[in-house]
């Protein structure tokens, strides 16, 4: 991989985080207790939650030991310890939590930047390459800035930084059925979306049994568990079809029942 592709995943990783920031910073401090669709987070917990993972996510890039402690952490309490961070971070006044994560964002992007292409860094799942973090912290200011952006009744215009999570999507696939304890198809699906400038983004072969056709936004927002597939312009053929209906980009338990 070259440094300027390294580069220019970190720009559109920045550009995501600036994206989220000014729709926050003008946001009244009342305003930050808000409930997102996320069952008990308001918008500060969410920022909170952002703030905590890139924390983190700084610890382990860096090879710091404090991250084995926070991953034991998470271990012992697995359906708790993330909605306490996002809980303790979230009690903070709005403007101290917004330069919280300003600083941990910045410092990890530095971080990333700096690191050993080659390397793996640890985390909660699979071991990742610095540029597969800088994806995956792409994919979740995006996810947890749609919950704000819901919060807040904005629409966001989609840009095609969305790629780069639609890439995750689909490399994802086999992550999805394993974590639901089903045996992943054998062969690719084809996925053909319509990016927001109109250019067509296509993975697998043409000729593929299960296919997923529609615009690249509606996929991100179903990979990134926002939205269901039947909500969107999204068609999908074959097992294709099946996947959408647990389709999970992040890490971590599975959140939604599969039909067997």
């Amino acid at each position: 991989m070259s440094s300027q592709v390294m580069r220019d995943t970190l720009d559109v990783l920045r550009a995501e985080c600036a994206d989220l920031d000014s729709l926050v910073a003008g946001v009244a401090a009342a305003d930050w207790a808000r409930p997102t669709p996320a069952a008990g987070w308001t918008i500060a917990h969410q920022i909170a939650h952002l703030a905590w993972t890139d924390e983190v996510a700084l610890l382990t890039a860096t090879g710091s030991a404090d991250f084995g402690r926070v991953l034991q952490e998470a271990t012992r309490e697995p359906r708790t310890y993330v909605d306490r961070m996002a809980a303790e971070g979230a009690s903070r006044p709005p403007s101290e939590l917004l330069d919280r994560w300003r600083t941990a964002r910045a410092a990890l992007a530095d971080a990333l930047a700096s690191a050993d292409p080659s390397t793996r860094i640890a985390w909660f799942g699979p071991p990742m390459s610095p540029r597969s973090m800088s994806t995956a912290r792409l994919m979740e200011t995006w996810a947890h800035g749609q919950d704000v952006a819901d919060a807040l009744g904005v629409r966001r215009e989609p840009t095609d930084r969305l790629r780069d999570i639609a890439h995750l999507g689909v490399r994802t696939r086999d992550f999805a059925y394993a974590i639901n304890g089903l045996t992943p198809p054998e062969t690719e699906f084809r996925i053909e979306l319509t990016g927001p400038s109109g250019d067509a983004w296509t993975w697998g072969p043409p000729d593929a049994e299960g296919v997923v056709r529609g615009s690249a936004e509606d996929f991100c927002l179903v990979v990134v568990q926002r939205r269901e597939a039947s909500a969107t312009s999204l068609r999908a053929t074959g097992e294709a079809a099946h996947w959408l209906t647990f389709a999970q980009v992040f890490a971590g338990r599975p959140t939604r029942a599969v039909a067997r």
